[in-house]
């Protein structure tokens, strides 16, 4: 199975659809729930929430999706309702339409229960009618739509810039290793990184490359490093005297996703905010730390340079 660990969670919704073609009289018996059919719409229901529960049972590389809404709606084929759903092909013949929408808050997408939603529901109606009629078949199943996970938040490549504030990484004792995460990690977001500079903790000099770069328009820029409780721990302390406005949902993302995995995670200071259009963000100085805390905001932390820039939401 596709590792989910490092994804954040979110809420994914999907909706799909699928027909059910008959003949017209069993169409229209249906429709006015006749005879033996009555409750055939309500026991397609039913099945399709089954179904939609137990995907991760039959489909072995799916993940276990807690489904926390679904609709499932069944009606006749209409040409002038259906036709933003269905092919020209499926609105020329009679049937049955079967429509799911599922939502789930989690880190798997629901278009596969969605699915399973409408194929045991058009399932269930074929084996409640397959005994009065030979032009029962189940198709034209597909996805409509799914929302989730916004891979992009911009148009053009953000500019950014990465910034390691390491003592012993500065004077040559110790390799870097969380900025070149950082830095690749940005790369494969598609980011422009344009600078990369190790420095000592050192209050001042931070600032001033800080500084450097905000008047450059640099648009990005992560520190990591110096985010403890450590005595040389200065980071935190030169970025949040330059912020101008403070963006701490940011910090508090970080923190929550890292909780998740570490309980060390409580100990980061970190902080995030602005800085003329510049938008600053201190990660950990540990390889893990570093890694965890921008998989909990990329990429939706680029849309900050929209908003900052009068865009809004």
């Amino acid at each position: 199975m596709l590792d989910l660990t490092h994804t954040p969670t979110l809420l994914q919704t999907a909706s799909a659809v699928g027909v059910l073609f008959c003949s017209a009289a069993t169409a229209s018996l249906i429709a006015q729930r006749q005879g033996r059919y009555g409750g055939a719409l309500e026991m397609a229901k039913a099945s399709g929430f089954l179904g939609a529960k137990a995907t991760s049972q039959l489909l072995p590389q799916h993940h276990a999706a807690v489904v926390d809404g679904l609709q499932v709606v069944i009606e006749v084929l209409q040409p002038e309702i259906h036709s933003v759903l269905l092919e020209p092909w499926a609105l020329e013949r009679t049937g049955i339409v079967v429509m799911a929408e599922a939502k789930a808050i989690g880190r798997s997408g629901t278009e596969m229960e969605a699915m399973m939603a409408v194929s045991v529901a058009a399932l269930e109606l074929f084996a409640l009618m397959k005994d009065d009629d030979p032009e029962l078949e189940v198709g034209h199943i597909k996805l409509v739509e799914k929302k989730g996970r916004k891979k992009k938040f911009f148009n053009s490549a953000p500019v950014c810039a990465v910034l390691v504030c390491s003592d012993s990484t500065a004077a040559g004792k110790r390799e870097d290793n969380s900025g070149k995460i950082i830095k690749e990690m940005l790369q494969e977001a598609n980011a422009q990184v344009k600078y990369y500079q190790v420095l000592p903790d050192e209050k001042k000099q931070i600032q001033q490359q800080i500084r450097a770069w905000v008047a450059e328009d640099v648009q990005f820029i992560f520190t990591t490093g110096g985010t403890g409780l450590g005595p040389r721990d200065n980071t935190v302390e030169a970025v949040r005297e330059l912020l101008e406005r403070d963006a701490d949902g940011i910090a508090e993302a970080m923190r929550a996703y890292g909780q998740m995995r570490t309980p060390l995670a409580m100990m980061s200071r970190g902080v995030a905010g602005s800085i003329g259009q510049s938008l600053v963000v201190t990660l950990p100085g540990s390889s893990n730390g570093a890694r965890e805390s921008l998989e909990a905001i990329l990429p939706a932390v680029f849309h900050a340079r929209k908003m900052m820039k009068g865009g809004g939401h």
